[in-house]
């Protein structure tokens, strides 16, 4: 019955996936996360979905480019913890050497690339890395919903 129900959102579980280690891989990522947070309530265009849909996209971007190992790809990880009003995106690669700074590198105003954690830092409460075991690390955030859905319905 609907009057029983709790709230589900925070029951359901994690979107868990492995793509390849390619710019298609990617997009996918992200177009997943956005059908995950979509079943859950949040729509694409919404900004809770798009926030989520930058960050899992620049982090995918990264381990694409920065992550690969051959013969490895890379793994998404996003969950909802509607309580807290967090998604948490992880995102892990086979690459152990290359982990990213403890802080988003300044990009020069005319450069074509390296915005990418700046997007990552505005957008989430908190973001890191972690190695892996055996072989890896993974990098992610957390971005916080309730402001965002918050604002969605002033």
């Amino acid at each position: 019955m609907l009057t029983e129900t709790t709230n589900v959102q925070s029951e359901l579980p994690p979107l868990v996936a492995q793509f390849t280690s390619s710019p298609r891989g990617a997009r996918l990522a992200r177009q997943l996360a956005v059908q995950h947070l979509e079943e859950r309530g949040y729509p694409p265009a919404s900004d809770a979905s798009c926030a989520v849909a930058l960050v899992v996209a620049e982090l995918a971007a990264n381990a694409v480019l920065h992550g690969r190992v051959p013969g490895h790809g890379f793994g998404l990880r996003v969950a909802l913890d509607a309580a807290a009003g967090l998604v948490r995106v992880e995102v892990a690669d086979a690459a152990s050497a290359k982990r990213p700074p403890a802080m988003p590198p300044s990009s020069a105003p005319e450069g074509e690339s390296g915005r990418g954690l700046l997007l990552v830092d505005t957008l989430a409460v908190r973001w890191g890395s972690a190695p892996r075991y055996p072989l890896g690390k993974t990098v992610w955030a957390e971005v916080s919903i309730a402001h965002l859905t918050d604002s969605a319905e002033v």
